[in-house]
């Protein structure tokens, strides 16, 4: 068997048992070393049976505890050096006593070691251009959440046998003592040119997130894509060598680490602020309201690592909470409004590197309230994958928006008091108005509520119809399912005809008329609405019809009745002459 080969100042075991012997279980055994210079010289290492085996080069190493014997079993035990010296170089003799009743032979095994010189180096690289590094030892970088952090390594060795390098990456705490127990393995390249990461960065070498390569002979990059938090630390750079034994096994004979860099990793949390401007304000109807919203911080800017959306939010006086979006401008730079703002001339744009317009062409009464500004930060992980990292808003900012003080007032009636079945009811409606600008205008809206047993249905009441701002009719459904007509009859009067009217058409009528408003942005918005008061269709049944009914009924009874004394009469007769 060929010779071992390990490298000086590492450790080394060699183990040794022995099988197919007489007497007691647990035997004894000796080690012994023969230096190349002296062949036949056998130098005494240890024993497991005497304390003053050991001579006089090895005994103070011996008493130390650097060269120790292991029991492992009865018959068997394992020699371990803990730091190599050139002169332990030689062949080593493992020799047990014989306790059989008759010497069947020589109870001794031989290997050859051979002691290397120590040739691995190990040291950080430059990082590269990612990061900020300060003129320290080792250099303290400091990255922002979502960028790549960079880190090299190199390793090599002149050992003059073949040997493999594996080298490793891994993180301790901020300032956390280094040690195996507290070095946590990022990402490595083992002795068999295998890249594994360490269980916590699984997912993100498989996602393509962690990257590991050799660069040229000797120079070994990690990339971490997507900093985050948890990824700040001390990183260090781990090379060991290996070499194969003569059973073919792999063994590490040495290992170096290296301090790569502190690393700081500038959450967007903790960087993310929003201030908003120029102050609570207070317009009238129809004028123009803007608002700015700047975003600060240390952030990176937005590029293939991070992104920003910032949006609007408006909250009526009092209401509890954000309140609902009014727009906002996504990750792309893609503007959207939010519910119930579509149609409207709102604009939402960036105007410099962080700052964020929000103008609305004509305000409304409805539009005052409380508006915060909302900015949100994202990391880009594999790919074109983002992750929300933060979100800040501002403080509130009040708006006050004029009201334009519309008094609306409503009177409606059936015209002639009374209708009758297959005539056109009549309705109008007449309106007053108080106050509001110029240009004004008009529209009403006819409802109706069903009657149920003489009560009111519990549903809401249903549109038969009206006419817009514009003049344009809207016809709804009418509950007798006939034609309807609505009509502006003068400025501030409203029509609805009922035609052919049928007792489905009856029930409690009411007009609801509202005024509207137009800003210099063609847009209306509702300033005032009112509700007539209540006005109640009955559709009567003519006097002629009230007689019709009773001839009917009455001349259906009269055929009845004829009808059963004919059938009783018929009846007895047929009786009487079964009997005959």
């Amino acid at each position: 068997m060929g010779p071992l080969y390990r490298v000086a100042g590492t450790a080394v075991s060699i183990s040794c048992n022995v099988s197919g012997y007489e007497g007691p279980a647990q035997q004894d055994f000796e080690w012994f070393l023969y230096r190349p210079e002296a062949p036949e010289a056998a130098l005494g290492i240890i024993s497991t049976r005497d304390t003053r085996f050991s001579y006089a080069v090895f005994g103070p190493r011996v008493a130390a505890g650097e060269v120790q014997v292991q029991r492992l079993q009865g018959d068997a035990v394992v020699l371990k050096i803990a730091r190599l010296q050139a002169q332990d170089a030689g062949i080593y003799e493992c020799y047990t006593p014989s306790t059989d009743a008759q010497y069947l032979g020589s109870y001794s095994g031989k290997v050859e070691l051979r002691v290397l010189p120590d040739m691995l180096q190990v040291s950080a690289a430059p990082p590269g251009p990612r990061g900020r590094q300060a003129p320290t030892s080792p250099p303290r970088l400091s990255v922002h959440e979502g960028q790549e952090l960079a880190l090299g390594c190199l390793a090599r060795t002149n050992t003059e046998k073949h040997t493999h390098l594996a080298v490793s990456f891994g993180r301790a705490v901020p300032e956390a003592p280094v040690g195996r127990a507290t070095l946590q393995e990022v990402v490595g390249l083992r002795s068999n040119l295998a890249v594994e990461a360490g269980p916590p960065y699984a997912e993100r070498l498989a996602a393509g997130e962690l990257r590991l390569g050799k660069e040229g002979a000797d120079r070994y990059r990690m990339v971490v894509g997507g900093a985050q938090a948890g990824d700040a630390g001390t990183y260090h750079c781990t090379a060991a060598e290996w070499i194969q034994d003569p059973d073919g096994s792999w063994a590490q004979i040495a290992e170096k680490r290296a301090v790569l860099a502190h690393v700081d990793v500038q959450t967007l949390s903790s960087q993310l602020a929003v201030t908003v401007g120029p102050g609570e304000r207070r317009i009238g109807p129809g004028e123009p309201l803007e608002l700015l919203c700047n975003v600060s911080g240390a952030l990176p800017p937005p590029g293939p690592h991070a992104a920003y959306s910032v949006g609007w939010e408006m909250a009526p006086a009092g209401a509890p909470g954000p309140g609902r979006l009014v727009a906002q401008l996504d990750t792309e730079g893609v503007g959207s409004l939010g519910p119930g703002y579509e149609g409207r001339h709102i604009a939402m744009e960036k105007v410099a590197s962080r700052t964020y317009r929000l103008r609305l062409e004509a305000a409304r009464p409805g539009d005052a309230g409380t508006y915060r500004c909302l900015a949100k930060a994202y990391v880009r992980g594999s790919g074109t994958r983002l992750r929300e990292a933060a979100s800040a808003r501002s403080r509130p900012l009040p708006v006050h928006v004029r009201e334009e003080g519309v008094a609306l007032e409503a009177v409606a009636w059936l015209a002639g008091g009374t209708v009758y079945r297959g005539e056109t009811a009549s309705l109008l409606c007449n309106i007053s108005v108080r106050g509001g600008p110029p240009g004004l205008r008009l529209a009403a809206s006819w409802w109706v509520e069903r009657l149920e047993e003489g009560e009111l249905s519990s549903g809401p009441a249903q549109l038969v119809g009206g006419v817009d701002q514009d003049g344009v009719a809207e016809l709804g459904v009418r509950p007798g399912g006939g034609p309807v007509s609505v009509e502006l009859v003068g400025p501030r009067s409203h029509r609805l005809r009922l035609h052919s009217l049928g007792p489905e058409d009856e029930g409690v009528y009411h007009c609801a008329p509202s005024a509207w408003v137009q800003h210099a942005d063609y847009s209306w918005y509702q300033a005032g609405s009112a509700r007539s008061g209540p006005v109640t269709v009955y559709p009567y049944m003519h006097a002629l019809d009230t007689l019709f009914v009773p001839l009917l009924v009455g001349t259906g009874v009269a055929l009845v009745t004829g009808a059963t004394i004919l059938a009783t009469i018929t009846c007895c007769f047929m009786k009487r002459l079964r009997k005959r």
